[in-house]
């Protein structure tokens, strides 16, 4: 498997950032939305390494479908081809009152953005006459000044992260590929995501062939004891602070721990992080996420994913890793 890896480095730091990682053997570079833009550090690294490059994710609903297309094909002209847009949804809280945008229904809003995207790239691309109604959003005028023309890369691909079965089905039905959250078990990857995924699939007409799964997988790597015990610190916040929200509970109900939900998320409002941390036992970290060398990991990793993707997204929460572990990591994947 190919490794692709979060560039977490601000703007003006990230193109010095994706070189180094390159340089390690990291087959992509994916940003999320955090403390900063999570475009502007994909142009900066686009300029300076020749790797595939992959918003994971882009939130959607605050933004216009036409800001998404543009900002996909810019990057993947810059890219060269090695671009894919992914997106998501986020949680009713935060498109409300982080953002101060509309909420409604995810999978819903979320099968149109990524279908009003896809007309508007196919627009241009086909210089065929723009026409996407939907319930959000409309997209009806394209006056030639505004139209860049065809893609010379092809239009750049359109995932969606999903993790419950109606957004994964959504994904499958109506985008080119699935990003899976990295908060989930191999249990539940495999008896709620992968049939989810064939059904979405069956209603849209297509099979596997033509739909591409990126799993991510959070770890904690290290080479001496010392090292991972480190890294699994970070690890255990991440994975209370994913577990304290009722919308990760299907995947602790899919390992029988759902009761720890709402104790986590009881303590997450007094901020008590310790005490939340304490909760996430090692039997539950190795379950949800990854833990040992990195030869360790990336054989734990195709155990986990090798029959179902050609790559995979990892994440290191909390701590970085020295590069010599990094490639590592890469070239035992490949």
């Amino acid at each position: 498997m190919l490794l692709d890896l979060q560039l977490d480095a601000r703007p003006d730091r990230a193109a010095a950032r994706a070189l180094e990682l390159v340089g390690a053997g990291v087959a992509g570079l994916f940003t999320f939305e955090g403390p900063h833009d999570v475009f502007f550090p994909l142009v900066s690294a686009a300029g300076v390494v020749e790797t595939d490059l992959m918003t994971n994710v882009a939130i959607a609903m605050p933004r216009s479908p036409m800001h998404l297309a543009h900002a996909a094909y810019d990057l993947h002209l810059l890219s060269r081809g090695r671009f894919r847009l992914g997106l998501g949804s986020q949680i009713k809280p935060h498109i409300e009152k982080r953002y101060g945008a509309t909420w409604s229904p995810p999978a819903a809003r979320m099968r149109e953005i990524v279908l009003a995207v896809k007309a508007i790239l196919a627009s241009w691309q086909d210089g065929t006459r723009l026409d996407f109604r939907g319930e959000h959003t409309q997209h009806t005028l394209m006056p030639p000044t505004f139209v860049p023309g065809p893609h010379p890369y092809g239009v750049p691909p359109v995932l969606l992260g999903a993790l419950g079965p109606v957004m994964t089905r959504t994904a499958a039905e109506v985008a080119d590929g699935l990003l899976v959250m990295p908060f989930h078990s191999h249990r539940h990857f495999r008896e709620r995501t992968l049939p989810a995924v064939e059904e979405g699939l069956a209603r849209s007409g297509r099979d596997r062939s033509s739909f591409s799964v990126f799993p991510q997988a959070i770890c904690a790597m290290g080479r001496t004891p010392e090292e991972q015990e480190s890294a699994a610190l970070g690890v255990r916040g991440l994975l209370a602070f994913y577990g304290s929200t009722p919308a990760y509970r299907p995947v602790l109900d899919a390992e029988g721990w759902g009761d720890v939900q709402p104790e986590l998320n009881a303590l997450s409002k007094v901020g008590d992080v310790a005490a939340m941390m304490a909760l996430v036992d090692d039997t539950m970290l190795e379950t949800l996420a990854v833990r040992g060398t990195p030869e360790e990991c990336a054989a734990e990793l195709t155990r986990r994913f090798d029959d179902q993707a050609e790559r995979v997204c990892a994440y290191f929460p909390g701590y970085e890793p020295p590069l010599d572990q990094v490639s590592a990591l890469a070239s035992s994947l490949a």
